[in-house]
């Protein structure tokens, strides 16, 4: 991936263990963007989140937030991605955010398949999509970044990698990163301690004029429906400029046989194991 540039823009991210902060210190040090922690799993809620958000607002730093995800199925997944949003809700909701709301994945506790992490993932980024209406951010560390599969590569990616030296390693999913947090040492006016420091890979206006100006655009989702020998054969999902198909119809229109591996969430179409599966709302969705 790229290098860090002098002409990015700095900002940070921060949760309870900042303490209390000083958000006109924190802007007049030059830090122009933040995350702040709001949530994490099912009930978790950041107890300085609130306080963080409306300080940061006043000061004239853009605004993000981010949720911890635990979940280790898709069901939990989409519960998160709710919860996050209904915190979101305390400071306005997800639409009056400068910055895109933040899945923040970067652990494996229940030692996941990577297609079952890429599926956990895309259900909560969906999930949360659909109640905000705002494209989320990937946020995930340099190694676990290689868990993610190519379906979510239309995300902007925040990637952690603690190097003044070497950059965050390329994925088959990613060559460049949007953000890289690059420190967790930093010392900031404003905050007691330490504090993650981050860049964007542009300049303050360039951050501003792709995240806050939110022009009417199509959805990043849609449905659709494909057609077999000329008939209808069934319903599609079109995700970034991909098209899904639910593996049970596809076989059936062209009379193949299927297996859906529910413990190790893969699919299988005349024995062979297909690699872009998805699951949406409890149907495995394939790459057509």
């Amino acid at each position: 991936m790229q290098r860090r540039n002098s002409r990015n823009v700095r900002g940070i991210d921060v949760s309870r263990y900042q303490g209390k902060i000083d958000w006109k210190a924190v802007k007049a040090d030059g830090i122009s963007f933040d995350f702040i922690k709001a949530s994490q799993g099912h009930r978790y809620i950041d107890p300085t989140f609130t306080a963080n958000a409306k300080g940061a607002r006043a000061a004239g730093v853009l605004l993000g937030a981010y949720h911890f995800v635990d979940a280790t199925n898709v069901e939990a997944a989409k519960a998160e991605a709710r919860h996050f949003a209904e915190v979101l809700e305390q400071v306005g909701g997800g639409k009056t955010l400068d910055l895109p709301p933040v899945m923040d994945y970067e652990n494996n506790p229940g030692k996941l398949s990577k297609t079952l992490i890429s599926a956990v993932a895309l259900a909560f980024l969906l999930e949360l999509e659909r109640i905000t209406g705002r494209k989320p951010i990937i946020y995930t560390g340099n190694a676990f970044a290689t868990n993610f599969n190519a379906s979510l590569g239309g995300y902007p990616l925040w990637i952690a990698r603690y190097s003044e030296t070497r950059v965050p390693s390329d994925t088959v999913t990613w060559k460049r990163w949007d953000i890289w947090q690059y420190s967790d040492s930093g010392k900031i006016a404003g905050i007691i301690g330490n504090v993650d420091m981050n860049e964007y890979d542009g300049t303050a206006d360039e951050l501003r004029e792709r995240f806050t100006k939110r022009p009417e655009q199509p959805e990043t989702v849609t449905s659709g429906t494909f057609v077999v020998n000329g008939k209808q054969a069934g319903k599609t999902l079109l995700f970034d400029g991909r098209t899904y198909v639910p593996l049970k119809v596809l076989a059936n229109a062209m009379g193949l046989s299927y297996h859906w591996d529910n413990a190790h969430k893969e699919a299988y179409l005349n024995g062979a194991k297909l690699q872009m599966v998805q699951l949406v709302q409890g149907t495995a969705y394939v790459q057509l």
